[in-house]
């Protein structure tokens, strides 16, 4: 299989997940395509939607003391959580993160039926803007195959309008080159400047941008890019759900929506 690293999943953290998705789902026009209910080991409860093959997550806490509850008064509510790629085998790349001398949180891999996933996630701390998740997946390079973290079935809920797909994510920081540098290594991509203080990684698929901040909510994850095939009729949808408008997109669940 030809090498691939690809962005696939953003996960963002809410505090209450019932107010969160019922405005994610009118204002990106999706239902939920699937609940993990082994997410619930971690003390959370999540909710996924699906868009051409890539995933956008919420978790929200269960119980007090949870990583993500932690997360939520660092960052002062709800926002980006988790930047997720896939690649074509894990292995390698667990053992050159090692070599970094950077903690793996976690070393998962679950298998059910014919589909199987294993992933890893760096340490925030380590890797500094949110936390990695390393992927692999029995779908392999098929954008629309098996994907264990959302269940059987997720293609049948994937949408019928303006948004297509998740093609990137940006992380804002005091040192955005210094964060954009680690995330270079880990990530094995190159980076390169894209003018005012912003730098970027470019993945097979999607990418990650580093920035400014653009807030005072400090170092995290604060934007996503969302291909669209119509941005009126995007804004439209996302204004009907109550979301604030802004020159690119909106704002929903604590990050910018930029709609490319």
């Amino acid at each position: 299989m030809k090498p691939f690293l690809r962005l696939r999943q953003i996960c963002l953290v809410a505090a209450d997940l019932p107010t969160v998705e019922a405005k994610i789902s009118p204002a990106l026009g999706a239902e939920v395509c699937f609940r993990d209910h082994h997410v619930s080991r971690y003390g959370l409860h999540n909710a996924l939607w699906t868009f051409g093959g890539t995933f956008l997550e919420v978790v929200s806490p269960l119980k007090p003391g949870t990583a993500a509850e932690r997360y939520l008064s660092r960052r002062g509510g709800d926002g980006g959580y988790m930047f997720i790629v896939d690649c074509e085998d894990v292995g390698p790349r667990r053992e050159h993160i090692k070599s970094m001398g950077m903690r793996i949180v976690a070393d998962v891999s679950r298998g059910d039926g014919d589909l199987h996933s294993s992933a890893i996630h760096v340490h925030p701390a380590d890797s500094g803007g949110c936390m990695l998740s390393i992927d692999q997946h029995s779908g392999g390079e098929d954008m629309m195959g098996g994907y264990l973290w959302a269940g059987h079935d997720w293609q049948r809920f994937d949408p019928d309008g303006p948004i297509r797909g998740i093609i990137g994510a940006e992380m804002q920081s005091d040192n955005p080159e210094r964060l954009a540098r680690v995330w270079s290594d880990l990530l094995q991509r190159p980076v390169v400047s894209i003018g005012g203080g912003s730098w970027e990684i470019a993945l097979d698929a999607g990418l990650a941008r580093f920035t400014p901040p653009g807030d005072d909510r400090g170092e995290g994850l604060s934007a996503v890019l969302l291909a669209c095939s119509d941005m009126t009729a995007a804004r439209e949808r996302a204004s009907r759900a109550g979301c604030r408008l802004t020159e690119d997109g909106f704002d929903l669940a604590g990050v910018r929506i930029r709609l490319v």
